[in-house]
């Protein structure tokens, strides 16, 4: 596995287990994250912010179904499960594209749907 898979792999990972130094650890400090309608923020500690929205509860479950790179791209097609502290739950397909610098992550782009 590439290091730009094993950060993105890393990174899922810290999801989780709800470790943010881990998550952080896999982003460069001017990270974007971009969600189409939904997020849209800059830098690590916007970052962080977003890490534990306060509409959940507890911990997601993140699965990663594949990945595949070209170049410095990441692209990791998965599901998600999240509890909302309503008690329904979210439970949705991901596509994450993630733009690599130097092995961590400058940029992702999320697409989700819920099933």
């Amino acid at each position: 596995m590439t290091q730009n898979k094993l950060t993105v792999q890393k990174y899922m990972d810290g999801f989780n287990a709800g470790d943010h130094e881990m998550i952080l650890s896999c982003l460069t400090g001017d990270v974007v994250w971009y969600m189409p309608q939904f997020i849209n923020i800059q830098g690590k500690e916007a970052f962080d912010n977003e890490i534990e929205n306060d509409a959940f509860t507890g911990l997601p479950t993140v699965t990663i179904i594949k990945m595949v790179e070209e170049n410095n791209v990441v692209i990791a097609e998965g599901a998600v499960q999240a509890r909302f502290k309503s008690g329904n739950l979210l439970d949705a397909v991901f596509c994450d594209v993630f733009e690599m610098e130097e092995g961590l992550i400058k940029k992702l782009t999320t697409y989700q749907m819920n099933k």
